[in-house]
């Protein structure tokens, strides 16, 4: 963000974790913490008043918990970069999380330069997931059990060079890895994910990618 601070909620119910994640994030000049909330219903109200940009968000917490708090703020904010942060290796929390829309997954015990790296990138629309937990996604979604027509007849509104967009995305394609694969400019693949979103009604990369394992549509 050109010529403004990263604005950086985070919902944690440990006070020491937060402290010393905000510690580590208020030392990079284009991160401002902007709040910091102990349950998943402060987070909401926080999100609510503050307006960030990114919300780093625990899954276990009192009050109300991650999912439902995750539902809530992308209820209020369909636009929010919401990053799961939290030590939850579990393939149903991963999954749920993906289908109601986080931007990324993350495992507390990443390196700090990956995090930060993620901030960045979710603002310019990539999905992070901690790399053990892109197998256990792509192996969760495998074997897809259900057998309804509605995802194919969507799959099949998409042009033939968005059905290839989307392969990609489910590989974590970045939009200037995108690009440079079809020889086209970034601002044309964004067009062309935005147009996906669209017509998959979805709101964000991480769960076209979702949609795509799920049913199939990952054939590059």
């Amino acid at each position: 963000m050109e010529n403004s601070k990263i604005k950086i909620l985070l919902i944690d119910d440990h006070a020491l974790f937060r402290s010393g994640l905000r510690f580590l994030l208020e030392t990079e000049k284009d991160f401002e913490i902007v709040g910091e909330a102990q349950d998943g219903l402060q987070g909401v109200k926080l999100a609510n008043t503050l307006h960030p940009d990114v919300v780093l968000l625990d899954l276990d917490m009192p009050v109300m918990a991650g999912k439902e708090t995750l539902q809530q703020l992308l209820s209020a904010d369909p636009k929010l970069h919401v990053l799961i942060l939290t030590v939850s290796e579990d393939n149903e929390n991963l999954l749920e999380c993906m289908e109601i829309g986080a931007s990324g997954y993350l495992l507390k015990n990443i390196d700090i330069d990956f995090l930060l790296q993620s901030i960045r990138k979710t603002l310019d629309g990539d999905n992070i997931l901690s790399p053990e937990m892109t197998t256990k996604l792509i192996r969760q979604l495998k074997n897809p059990k259900q057998q309804d027509n509605e995802p194919y007849k969507l799959y099949e509104s998409l042009t033939s060079r968005e059905k290839e967009i989307l392969a990609w995305l489910t590989k974590g394609g970045s939009n200037k890895e995108i690009a440079r694969f079809f020889n086209l400019s970034e601002s044309t693949i964004k067009l062309h994910v935005q147009n996906i979103l669209r017509k998959l009604n979805i709101h964000s990369r991480v769960q076209a990618a979702v949609f795509a394992l799920k049913y199939g549509f990952n054939k590059i």
